[in-house]
């Protein structure tokens, strides 16, 4: 760092040095960028922690399939139900002992607000047996069936 007491003729130099402000500024700027908090988008779903499996039985567990569909329909057991028919089939499924799990499945065309809007009504039901199925025709780009084809 480069250093001037003046001029050559002894004269104080009147110049002020802004190097070291400008050091302090972008110390300040990335401080500041670095503690912006990430911006995210996500539904938080409570899931339920992993438990130990229970005693064999020979009653098979009855599962109960939600599927979302790419025009926005809910289909449960594969039948289309409205918001309040899929309130009063969760509450339903509360009360049976035990509960039946429910199987949660978008289609790949299936729109963000219908998702978001079904898994809240899930997670205000109480529902404890939950799970996302499917999900692994989407592991690999262009293998759900009507996904977009990758193009060379």
């Amino acid at each position: 760092m480069a250093m001037s007491g003046g001029k050559d003729d002894g004269s104080p130099m009147m110049e002020m040095n802004t190097t070291p402000l400008i050091d302090v500024m972008l110390v300040l700027l990335i401080m500041f960028i670095i503690t912006i908090p990430v911006a995210t988008h996500a539904v938080n779903i409570d899931l339920p922690s992993p438990q130990p499996p229970p005693p064999t039985a020979e009653v098979k567990p009855l599962k109960n399939k939600v599927v979302l569909t790419y025009d926005n329909k809910v289909l449960w057991n594969g039948q289309p139900v409205n918001n309040g028919q899929f309130v009063a089939l969760l509450q339903q499924t509360l009360q049976m002992k035990p509960e039946p799990e429910l199987q949660f499945q978008p289609d790949s065309g299936a729109g963000y607000e219908l998702s978001a809007a079904a898994l809240n009504i899930i997670k205000a039901s109480g529902v404890t047996k939950f799970g996302f199925v499917g999900n692994e025709q989407y592991s690999e780009f262009g293998k759900a069936a009507n996904a977009p084809k990758a193009t060379p």
